[in-house]
């Protein structure tokens, strides 16, 4: 499932770029929007299943800091009068956010932290991938490139402190 997401994103943003042509900016207000509020949703759900405290305010940081980042998203779009429109690969992070979801709702204990702290490693890294090699070469707007860029490091920070979490799950 996770494999199928990053396939699905790998493939979307290889086609674009064999193509000669990124996303618009109007399809990176998408991905960007997308992104975050697949990790709000999944950050949510982890709030009210796990019961490792770790995990717990792992997930409460995830739903603040992406929420903080999708109203910056939102605002910078209505101040440049671009609405965030669907793509392939916003349609993509969808589909497996929807697998995601399902597949969590059905898990409990140490193997629904293992499983939302595996995809969330998996995800930040993806994330990363996508910004280094598709969001920015590909934003035509200068602000919106610097939100990109701005943003960059909170995911790398997320994407370590999954990887730590991940390390320590089941060694306690």
């Amino acid at each position: 499932m996770k494999l199928a997401m990053a396939i699905v994103m790998a493939c979307c943003a290889s086609a674009a770029l064999a193509q000669g042509k990124g996303p618009s900016d109007p399809q990176i207000a998408g991905i960007v929007v997308t992104a975050n509020q697949i990790d709000i949703d999944a950050g949510k759900l982890a709030e009210s299943k796990s019961k490792n405290k770790e995990v717990q305010a792992f997930a409460k940081q995830m739903v603040t800091d992406h929420t903080a980042v999708n109203k910056q998203a939102g605002a910078l779009a209505k101040k440049l009068g671009v609405t965030p429109a669907d793509s392939e690969t916003s349609a993509a992070l969808k589909k497996g956010a929807t697998e995601n979801m399902a597949s969590l709702k059905k898990l409990s204990g140490a193997a629904f932290n293992k499983a939302y702290v595996d995809h969330e490693v998996a995800y930040h890294q993806q994330v990363l991938d996508a910004i280094d090699k598709v969001l920015i070469p590909s934003a035509q707007n200068a602000e919106l490139k610097g939100l990109i860029e701005k943003v960059r490091p909170a995911i790398q920070a997320h994407l370590d402190h999954a990887k730590h979490i991940q390390s320590t799950l089941g060694k306690k």
